[in-house]
């Protein structure tokens, strides 16, 4: 019994260790697996059995994208440029999850339908730009600028609007759980329908800010606030 216990405790210390390596580009993950024949998981992840850091970096580099091992304290380091977002939405490519963004200018941008989960987009200019149904989960907009900025359907589970401008956004249907809204501008903003449960709402700007059918359960704000909203 011990033999086959120590033969079965040596196969498992001997087995190769996977390594899951992420990356800043969809396109770039799929490519990387193919040529080192690594298994893609359809966004910006692949697992390799044996990971040669020489090729890895020789295929990024060809590719011109950046990667992290798994658990890294940062999956994206390098700062996209406003125009890579856009080439490469034309082509296709919607997942940009933990891309560095930071004071983009994203004007009148249409990017529906994409993926900015965890993305840093802290003082980005996104005025008029049309984010429908866009994943936004836990992304850093904080003192964004978002004035006129379409939302309707957006994921933006507790995504950090602290400070951001929203006047005349609109944000129906919006999932807001647990967003931070402190301090933000929401002027005229229209919130129909959104789920703003659990939300931080204290020093928020809710005048004349459309709240009809929003779910408020656990939201944080002080009652005054809603004098001038709309219901």
């Amino acid at each position: 019994m011990k033999d086959i216990i120590s033969i079965i405790s040596k196969s498992l210390l001997n087995r190769p260790k996977e390594s899951i390596l992420l990356f800043d580009s969809t396109t770039g993950a799929n490519e990387i697996a193919q040529m080192l024949n690594g298994s893609w998981d359809g966004c910006n992840s692949i697992s390799l059995i044996e990971c040669d850091e020489i090729a890895v970096n020789t295929a990024a580099n060809l590719l011109e994208v950046t990667w992290c091992y798994q658990g890294a304290s940062q999956a994206v380091l390098k700062r996209v440029t406003s125009e890579e977002i856009f080439r490469r939405y034309a082509t296709g490519e919607r997942n940009f999850i933990n891309a560095n963004l930071r004071c983009a200018e994203l004007v009148s941008a249409e990017l529906t339908e994409i993926n900015l989960s965890y993305a840093k987009l802290s003082w980005a200019d996104l005025r008029q730009a049309n984010l429908d149904k866009a994943d936004l989960t836990a992304a850093d907009l904080s003192q964004a600028n978002l004035s006129g900025a379409e939302l309707s359907g957006a994921n933006l589970t507790r995504v950090n609007l602290k400070g951001a401008n929203l006047k005349q956004a609109s944000l129906c249907g919006a999932n807001l759980i647990g967003a931070n809204l402190a301090e933000a501008d929401l002027t005229n903003a229209n919130l129909t329908g959104a789920n703003l449960s659990l939300a931080e709402l204290r020093g928020a700007n809710l005048h004349l800010c459309n709240l009809n059918g929003a779910n408020l359960t656990g939201a944080k704000f002080i009652e005054s606030q809603l004098d001038f909203a709309q219901f």
